[in-house]
């Protein structure tokens, strides 16, 4: 009688990830670090570029100097193992920049991710992972149905919050008297 091997998956930490990548080992893949997992990402079709580049722009002509909008960079969550790359990431500044590292939770405003094929992982790892660093807020833009899923109130398991917008404005918690329209984030 034989018994079935279980299947025990090697984590990576952040550290391992970067010495990884000064390997040169990752230069032609598409990957970000998830969970301790590396995960390859989805390549990018035009309406996720174009819509990911237009709300980048729409929210630094809105945002003015109040917040740094990073467009398809890292961020690290050390208490996860994970250095995903949102879309879109609004950030603190710092008078150093990034120069020294990229942004931890504490400098995260909030995340934005524009969704067609990935929305699976969007809506549930990465949401999870974000929750559980405390990230206070987390869009995700489904390019399939055109709507806005707005999740907030983190908590270790995930957001107790998600609301999906397809009109009107939204107000980020971080910025309360800042109006976003939901439209021009979703078209």
């Amino acid at each position: 009688m034989t018994t079935a091997k279980s299947t025990t998956t090697a984590k990576w930490s952040v550290e391992d990830y970067h010495r990884l990548i000064e390997t040169g080992l990752l230069d032609d893949r598409p990957v970000e670090l998830l969970n301790g997992e590396i995960i390859e990402m989805t390549p990018e079709r035009e309406p996720h570029a174009n819509s990911a580049s237009e709300a980048g722009d729409y929210l630094r002509e809105l945002l003015g100097g109040l917040a740094k909008v990073r467009e398809g960079h890292p961020i690290t969550i050390p208490s996860s193992n994970s250095e995903p790359e949102p879309d879109l990431a609004i950030v603190r500044k710092r008078t150093e920049g990034y120069r020294d590292r990229h942004p931890y939770p504490a400098d995260i405003f909030w995340l934005i991710e524009f969704s067609h094929s990935s929305l699976g992982k969007d809506l549930s790892p990465k949401a999870k992972a974000y929750a559980a660093a405390g990230i206070a807020e987390y869009w995700v833009v489904n390019l399939k149905a055109l709507k806005l899923v707005v999740m907030r109130d983190p908590a270790e398991d995930g957001y107790r919050s998600q609301i999906a917008w397809t009109e009107n404005t939204i107000n980020p918690l971080a910025f309360p008297d800042l109006s976003v329209s939901v439209r021009r984030l979703i078209s």
